[in-house]
């Protein structure tokens, strides 16, 4: 018997029946997505968002922005927080004892003064070091809380002890948020017809190269630079297909970080956001799911595909190598702590459709790609290259991936269409054809990196320094244009 032949095909065999399964997985989540996309524009146009943007019952929500050596965008941002259409709302922005001037610098624009502020430590934290609000009564709805460091987990859950209202919306401080943002976002909480809904993630778009006024984009434009850009195909792929049929089935396993709302309520309750993994914004969805399972509650985690928060995305493989390592790190310390899911009839769509999703599609999909780079390589040097078979299989997986990017770009074009300039999504069109070649392997290292930093038991955030967005200056008063 040829053992090295056997070994060879039942690798080659693997890595192809693992291709098939993880393609069909995509086209149904491609396919599913279209109904709740329709069935979610259909709902929205018999919705007066004015009428729950003025009313008094409106629920009311804090919003939480956690921020570390934000200067460089922190006023606008603030600002953009400060600006949306909405009654019943307050702004905490937590600064987690940033080493620049970002507190100096709120303390300058807002007027700020040190306040005494009473609030219960439900969650255990970090020292607050100060509170703060503005003298301005035009920023009232303003509160600064100044703390020791503790990292993003730990200053949003500050916010969460020292927030009075209802519902927490937590947000990355360097977003920029459209005006309507808050009044879809929280819509789906006051509709109770499935269950509880305890929480609630919007779609996040890449702001590179976008024109940002007094914080509010007031004009788009497709990213200029590379990585950005492609990127923002990334973020349409997975937000506008990916979510939306997750969230059709409610097997929603993660709401962004940078823009997300909770039930405060079952935040505390399921004890906040835990600040030993890296990955706190996915864990905290999983936790929250588990508790209500756990205790046969009927609950939904909703999702808004509307374009509502606008981000700022690394802009060099530096800093998108650190993202990536600690988003697979992040990945890998939720399964973990959660595998109790894994398979498990009790925790139903959860248990047996997302966790083994996530475990075998996300978690394990940079390493069997990694391994079977790594066996074509030994193939060749041992001259067992089937060539055709490579092939082919190459070439069914290159043109599903641009194919997958085209649909998604035509699902944008069709929907919510905020590149209208046919050259830029022509270029879109381009990005996809180059992703597979220069982007995916990239980010497959640096998932790599991400297991390996794992069982080095490096659990460092990693440093994320920002450019800041493209400004235009304000018009003055009786200016004309």
């Amino acid at each position: 018997m040829n053992y090295t032949a056997l070994i060879l095909d039942f690798f080659t065999y693997g890595f192809m029946i693992y291709s098939l399964l993880i393609i069909g997985f995509y086209i149904f989540i491609a396919v599913y997505s279209i109904g709740e996309t329709r069935q979610y524009r259909h709902r929205s146009s018999f919705t007066d968002y004015n009428q729950l943007a003025t009313s008094d019952y409106a629920p009311s929500i804090s919003i939480i922005a956690p921020a570390y050596n934000e200067g460089a965008t922190i006023i606008e941002n603030v600002r953009s927080l400060l600006s949306i259409h909405y009654n019943n709302f307050e702004v905490i922005i937590v600064n987690d004892g940033s080493k620049d001037d970002s507190l100096q610098k709120l303390i300058a624009e807002y007027d700020l003064e040190k306040k005494d502020y009473a609030f219960q430590q439900h969650i255990a934290t970090k020292e607050v070091r100060g509170i703060y609000q503005s003298k301005d009564p035009v920023f009232r709805k303003l509160l600064v809380v100044d703390k020791a460091n503790g990292g993003k987990a730990d200053a949003l859950n500050v916010g969460t002890n020292v927030a009075r209202n209802k519902y927490i919306v937590c947000i990355d401080v360097d977003c920029i948020l459209e005006q309507d943002a808050m009044l879809k976002l929280i819509k789906p909480f006051m509709d109770h017809s499935s269950g509880r809904v305890i929480a609630t993630g919007g779609v996040v778009r890449i702001a590179n190269s976008c024109e940002v006024r007094d914080g509010k984009i007031v004009q788009v434009h497709l990213p200029q630079q590379f990585l950005p850009r492609v990127q923002t195909l990334e973020y349409i792929r997975a937000f506008l297909l990916g979510r939306m049929a997750w969230s059709r089935m409610n097997g929603l396993l993660l709401i962004s970080g940078a823009f997300g709302a909770f039930d405060r309520e079952i935040v505390i309750a399921a004890g906040g956001y835990d600040h030993k993994t890296v990955g706190e914004d996915m864990e905290l969805v999983v936790r929250m799911r588990r508790y209500m399972e756990e205790r046969n509650l009927a609950y939904k985690v909703a999702y808004i595909p509307d374009p509502l928060c606008w981000t700022e995305a690394p802009a060099s493989f530096k800093i998108l190598g650190r993202q990536r390592n600690r988003w697979t790190r992040g990945t890998i310390e939720t399964l973990k702590m959660h595998r109790k899911m894994f398979f498990n009839p009790r925790y139903g769509v959860l248990g047996l459709l997302s966790y083994p999703y996530w475990f075998f599609f996300e978690l394990l999909a940079p390493i069997v790609e990694f391994s079977g780079l790594i066996f074509f390589i030994i193939c060749i040097i041992l001259g067992a290259t089937n060539w055709s078979f490579f092939a082919a299989l190459f070439l069914l997986v290159y043109s599903f991936s641009v194919l997958y990017s085209v649909f998604a770009i035509l699902m944008e074009v069709m929907t919510y269409n905020q590149y209208k300039k046919r050259s830029e999504i022509l270029r879109l069109f381009m990005t996809a054809m180059v992703e597979p070649f220069i982007f995916h392997p990239f980010v497959v290292w640096a998932a790599i990196m991400g297991n390996i930093d794992l069982l080095r038991k490096k659990n460092a955030w990693g440093e994320m320094s920002r450019q800041g967005f493209a400004t235009k200056p304000a018009v003055a008063a009786g200016a004309k244009g």
